[in-house]
């Protein structure tokens, strides 16, 4: 990662290389313009930011150098320096461009051997001796291309499924959140109107129907800091959670006439599926409280039987008036249809024949 942000570090062993070719010893004229050509050499500092300015810059500088006589046989670092931009543009993608600049180079190359290698028994070989050398170049600029592209492609997928995650993990959030206020409150909200209605003809009753208020309301507390924990504490802070060994006490907490039957050893479950079914039977009883009439009676029935899950939350009509009408948010049947799905099972719902309402769903825990 270091180098990755400090990119001229790769680039010291190649100024190294230019340094140690030197210029042409041999020939007329003073040692500083036989070295004029290494200043040719400059603009390749910054061909990672402006490269097809630099890659002309240095095309026109081997022209400088190939139609010079003095500098015409600093030939060695004149073609290292194309086969570096050509290796440049083809690493970036300027595929075309490249493409310009490699007859570029071949021209150059051309008019090099036909000045100044007819001293040379075979001028052919000395033309195509160099072709390796930018072949290279483009293929190694072809494969970094290719690193670089599939480097892009695992980050853009690591922060798509980070997004995913992100995203699973708040519509989680919400539809816990849902399911526990609008239980408790739902209670909570009842059992106040209850106690009002009671006041005056039955205070014990009202003083039952306040610590179920009073415990509801703990557990609701309860429960919305453990979620905000999680926000905050992320994995580590979501145990412990509800379970079923705790459906006694949410039966007892609806403040209505409800039947448990369990059946079967509900140890055996993973702790997710436990989690799910607990909280398809808690949105049940929420629809019940919120819908059913005061006097309605319930069913909630849990069988085991692997490797199914099997749930059946029923309430009767009742024969008092509807239950005063609560906000809902709409969410409660799909949740319990997105918490079916996660373990491949299905759900039912609908009125039953003679009155009430009837919630059934199914879990496929496979071991």
């Amino acid at each position: 990662m270091w180098v990755r942000r400090h990119r001229w570090t790769v680039d010291l062993p190649l100024y190294a290389v230019f340094l140690l070719l030197g210029p042409n010893w041999n020939g007329t004229g003073s040692w500083g313009v036989r070295a004029i050509p290494m200043l040719f050499l400059l603009p390749l500092l910054v061909r990672r930011r402006f490269p097809r300015i630099v890659a002309v810059l240095i095309i026109a500088g081997a022209a400088s150098v190939y139609f010079n006589e003095i500098w015409a046989y600093d030939r060695g670092r004149t073609e290292l320096a194309m086969a570096v931009v050509l290796f440049n543009l083809v690493k970036l993608g300027h595929r075309w461009f490249a493409a310009s600049i490699a007859v570029a180079i071949v021209v150059l190359d051309v008019q090099w051997v036909a000045l100044y290698a007819t001293y040379s028994d075979n001028p052919t070989f000395t033309m195509i001796s160099v072709l390796p050398l930018h072949i290279a170049a483009w293929a190694l600029g072809e494969f970094f291309r290719k690193q670089d592209q599939l480097t892009a492609e695992e980050k853009r997928r690591d922060d798509a499924q980070s997004r995913a995650a992100v995203a699973e993990e708040r519509t989680r959030i919400a539809r816990e959140l849902h399911d526990v206020l609008a239980h408790s409150m739902t209670v909570i909200v009842l059992n106040a109107e209850g106690a009002k209605l009671a006041r005056h003809r039955d205070p014990e009753a009202v003083d039952r129907t306040l610590d179920t208020i009073v415990h509801t309301g703990r557990d609701a507390l309860a429960e919305l800091r453990r979620l905000l924990e999680v926000l905050h504490a992320g994995q580590a802070a979501r145990s412990p959670q509800p379970t079923l060994a705790e459906l006694r006490e949410l039966v007892d907490q609806s403040g209505r006439e409800v039947a448990l039957d369990v059946t079967g050893d509900p140890g055996t479950l993973p702790a997710s599926a436990a989690l799910q079914a607990y909280r398809i039977v808690q949105e049940a009883l929420t629809n019940m409280i919120k819908h059913a009439p005061a006097d309605a009676t319930g069913r909630v029935g849990v069988a085991f039987e692997p490797p199914e899950v099997r749930i059946e939350v029923t309430n009767t009509g009742g024969h008092a008036a509807p239950a005063p009408a609560l906000p809902s948010s709409g969410r409660g049947l799909a949740g319990m249809r997105q918490r079916v799905e996660m373990y491949h099972g299905e759900l039912t719902t609908g009125p039953l024949p003679g009155g009430g309402y009837r919630v059934s769903a199914t879990l496929v825990v496979r071991p």
